[in-house]
């Protein structure tokens, strides 16, 4: 079996990995012993999206936990977020969601949080594979000598709705906007709608029916199609798309034009060193960024760094720098004197709240930042060497750096999770950024295409 983690977690794709009984009781108790507190009551907190297998995977986790002695609290369907928040204020030896985010609902997979709430490092995933890919199954079914016990906690959500309210301002109101907002069918469902109408706005939910199946179905983030016809018909001052488990969001202008996560960050950006709350004048993203953001934080006088791609990547290196903004272009934001985890539904919140305090519209908000034409292909490979070891690609990114100078940026990587090498070319005009994308993407299909 290849490696267990994603960039995201341990990803079970239904035609290629898929995560089954077995393997959630392995993860369970491979967490569960490696957050176990000697000699001290150890209890991890467990949530889902809507997804259908999401049972199934609940009660095989929680028979892996429970086995070692290891008690755990249900925290049901629940954004991703929530649980992160959960474990920390809950002091909780750690916390586990069973989703595959913006996945079809056939996929699944199980994100795991430390006992602080922040995402697990690459050392600590490790650790945890080792235990679930290598530990006999004979061991792994042993039974400890007293089981964990098991709880529903049926006002977590409320906790974490609670937490999400006391981020803003006590006097601020969102009394007078219009929002449209699409739940994916996931897990913001039960609670987005209700925290916003709760704020003042005036609310029209989408996707808001889950049935196991219809998760992240022609709706959320990936999908704001529908979102932006009804902010159109609807004359609504903007959209908010979530993905199915919460932690990414896509936000629509109100004359339906989508905003990329680069531009929200900038946005927010902006709004935080205006009150001067921008740590350290720094914000940091992916190297997948636009070339365009930093462009428009250098203008602003905001430092700019990079990570891997990967919202735990962003968070390690918010961390190492004194960064309190950060967060990649798909839409994962992580507000980090706020929260220890990328949320959709917080990012909303501040995102608003710079509409407020800028007392403009977000069309007028998202010319802060200029987006860059930007093109991505990806090309299926059958083996991933060091590209500059195959001079006719490294000669062929060269060529097209040369031609670009300080117009565009060409950024080739392999997937960490599955056999495409990304090209990645950003230019002055589509046209123009295109060609040169599609240059070294036959290259590469050439040399190592499968």
């Amino acid at each position: 079996m290849g490696k267990l983690f994603g960039t995201d977690g341990i990803r079970g794709k239904a035609d290629e990995y898929p995560i089954t009984e077995e393997m959630a009781v392995r993860v369970g108790r491979a967490v569960a012993m490696t957050f176990k507190k000697s000699g001290k009551p150890s209890k991890i907190i467990v949530g889902r999206d809507t997804r259908l297998s999401g049972p199934m995977l609940e009660s095989a986790l929680v028979s892996g936990i429970c086995s070692v002695g290891t008690d755990v609290s249900l925290a049901g369907v629940i954004p991703t977020p929530g649980v992160a928040f959960l474990a920390s204020s809950l002091k909780a030896a750690a916390g586990i969601v069973i989703s595959a985010s913006h996945n079809p609902y056939y996929d699944n997979g199980i994100k795991i949080f430390n006992g602080s709430g922040y995402k697990l490092s690459d050392q600590k995933e490790a650790e945890i594979e080792e235990q679930v890919l290598n530990t006999p199954s004979a061991n792994q079914n042993q039974p400890a000598p007293k089981a964990g016990r098991v709880s529903t906690k049926n006002e977590m959500l409320n906790n974490y709705s609670s937490f999400l309210h006391n981020m803003l301002p006590s006097h601020l109101s969102f009394k007078g906007f219009k929002i449209v907002l699409d739940c994916a069918n996931g897990a913001t469902c039960r609670i987005a709608p209700v925290l916003f109408s709760k704020l003042g706005a005036q609310v029209e939910a989408l996707a808001t029916e889950p049935d196991g199946k219809n998760i992240n179905d022609g709706c959320g983030s990936e999908h704001p199609e529908k979102m932006i016809e009804q902010v159109l018909k609807s004359k609504a001052d903007l959209g908010l798309a979530f993905d199915g488990d919460g932690d990414r969001l896509i936000a629509v202008d109100e004359k339906g034009e989508v905003l990329s996560g680069d531009q929200i960050l900038a946005i927010c950006a902006k709004d935080l060193k205006l009150k001067g709350r921008l740590k350290n004048d720094l914000v940091v993203s992916t190297v997948m960024s636009n070339m365009g953001l930093g462009v428009a934080l250098q203008n602003m006088g905001i430092r700019h760094e990079t990570s891997k791609v990967g919202d735990r990547y962003v968070m390690e290196q918010m961390i190492a720098s004194g960064a309190i903004l950060g967060g990649e272009n798909s839409g994962h934001m992580i507000f980090a004197d706020d929260h220890t985890s990328g949320d959709g539904i917080l990012t909303a919140l501040k995102l608003i709240e710079a509409m407020q305090s800028g007392n403009e519209n977000l069309s007028v908000l998202k010319k802060v930042m200029t987006v860059y034409p930007q093109v991505l292909i990806n090309v299926e490979v059958h083996t991933k060497p060091d590209i500059n070891t195959v001079p006719a690609i490294a000669g062929a990114i060269k060529s097209v750096d040369s031609e670009l100078g300080e117009r565009g940026r060409v950024l080739v990587r392999y997937s960490g999770t599955q056999p495409l090498c990304r090209v990645m070319v950003e230019g002055p005009s589509v046209t123009e950024t295109q060609r040169y994308c599609k240059q070294i993407s036959d290259i590469i299909k050439e040399k190592i295409g499968s």
